[in-house]
């Protein structure tokens, strides 16, 4: 597919805000208006192959608070060990649907067995930690911010200011291969997603094995703190010295 010019994106979306500013929510609701872009080969043609013209679609929902009264907790996690959510060297690290489809079943059957979200590994070795169903994995160990690289793994545009944030708060920031066995030394484990922002994540079940993270029901202090101040930003509370924020 074809790259979208950075200032025609931001322009189009901007454009589809202004025309739904009725649907947004208030400031103070802790309401948002959920953005998502489609793109799509639109071209005439039945084939195997790339198409010759592509359509644009940026669609708007108002939504409420993902959390009820926006506090934050701590939910349980799976291991998933007997499906593979990307291929090596396949598209894992792009926003595309064919994605989705292959943790449709074992997101389905975890869910059902009370686990709202899975982790997946490398479906190379089933060794290294990748990333949660459809949000990235993160982990606190002391002062350390830690998240998977891997060609795998979607570049989330929640994770990169996640990372700036730890950053600023003195925080050292890794981005490396992460071993399945790490999960025991880890303080805090969230899950990082755009609509959420971040989930805590309290233990995680590895089969016969449960690892846990801090105190039982309890958000961890690190992750805590950085979801209240990307919300701060995202609301207009704090500075937004980096230029996320785009005024419509």
């Amino acid at each position: 597919m074809p790259a979208l010019e950075t200032e025609a994106f931001v322009d189009a979306v901007s454009q589809v805000v202004a025309d739904n500013k009725d649907y947004v929510p208030p400031y103070g609701s802790n309401g948002s208006l959920y953005i998502r872009p489609l793109l799509f080969g639109s071209g005439h043609g039945m084939g195997i192959q790339p198409a010759d013209e592509y359509t644009l679609l940026i669609l708007v929902l108002p939504v409420g608070d993902y959390y009820h009264g926006g506090l934050i907790a701590p939910v349980a996690a799976s291991l998933i060990t007997d499906y593979d959510r990307a291929a090596p060297r396949g598209v894992g690290n792009v926003k595309v649907a064919g994605n989705y489809a292959a943790d449709l079943l074992p997101n389905q059957q975890q869910k059902k067995a009370g686990y709202p979200i899975s982790l997946y590994l490398d479906a190379a070795t089933q060794t290294k930690i990748e990333e949660f169903s459809t949000s990235n994995f993160v982990a606190i160990k002391g002062n350390t911010y830690v998240t998977p690289k891997s060609a795998s793994v979607l570049p989330s545009i929640t994770t990169k200011p996640l990372m700036q944030i730890a950053k600023d708060q003195g925080m050292q920031v890794e981005q490396r291969e992460i071993l399945l066995q790490e999960l025991a030394d880890f303080d805090e484990v969230f899950a990082v997603g755009t609509a959420v922002v971040l989930t805590p994540v309290g233990s995680i079940r590895d089969q016969d094995r449960i690892y846990e993270f801090g105190e039982t029901g309890v958000v961890g202090p690190v992750t805590q703190k950085l979801y209240d101040t990307v919300r701060a930003i995202q609301k207009g509370e704090v500075e937004d010295k980096y230029g996320w924020n785009v005024a419509v």
